[in-house]
């Protein structure tokens, strides 16, 4: 299936990081950002479907922002920090073959995170 999609694993819990709120945008050659969409993972941790479709898919930057402070605010018993230390992630990305499936997996922890292009 050719798509965008993204899962998200909660590392420091060992766990999907359910109920996670994700914007795509994309950027232009003068680096402004459209929003393209807006969803949130299920109890898997990933999307119910795809950030873009086979059709939507074009060369190009793109941008996934993920609400990973709103995430670990839901899920701890004890107040954190003001502010957290990891309150967004930020995954700016290039698409150059839109007939390939591209994934971006998302490992996090409220002091880390960790992404790479997946299958």
């Amino acid at each position: 299936m050719m798509a965008l999609t993204t899962h998200i694993l909660d590392i420091a819990h060992g766990r999907p990081a359910a109920s996670v709120q994700v914007q795509l945008f994309s950027i232009d050659e003068a680096g402004t950002r459209t929003q393209l969409r807006e969803d949130w993972t299920n109890d898997d941790g990933r999307l119910n479907v795809p950030m873009l479709h086979a059709d939507q898919l074009k060369a190009g930057e793109y941008e996934m922002l993920f609400f990973i402070g709103n995430y670990f605010a839901s899920i701890e018993q004890a107040p954190a920090d003001e502010p957290r230390f990891l309150q967004h992630v930020c995954i700016r990305f290039g698409i150059s073959a839109p007939e390939e499936h591209y994934h971006i997996p998302l490992l996090i922890s409220p002091w880390g995170y960790q992404t790479y292009r997946g299958s």
